[in-house]
């Protein structure tokens, strides 16, 4: 069951206004802040593994090179 197929709209409005109640609208930007801060290092974090992956394809000799130098 895909459960993003059924939030809408009017769905999003509803979540919005409990976010609102429940954390009051002076700790929404500080929340924003953090949200924000966690996504960033989330793809700095991604970002440095995908450069280490590509390094380490980079850098590994092919089986060709292996097989002269034996």
């Amino acid at each position: 069951m895909n459960l993003l197929g059924i939030i809408g709209g009017q769905e999003i409005i509803i979540i919005l206004v409990i976010v609102l109640i429940l954390f009051g609208g002076r700790k929404i930007p500080e929340l924003m802040r953090g949200l924000g801060k966690g996504v960033k290092e989330y793809k700095t974090a991604v970002n440095g593994v995908e450069e280490e992956v590509k390094k380490a394809t980079d850098d590994k000799p092919s089986e060709d090179t292996k097989e002269k130098q034996q």
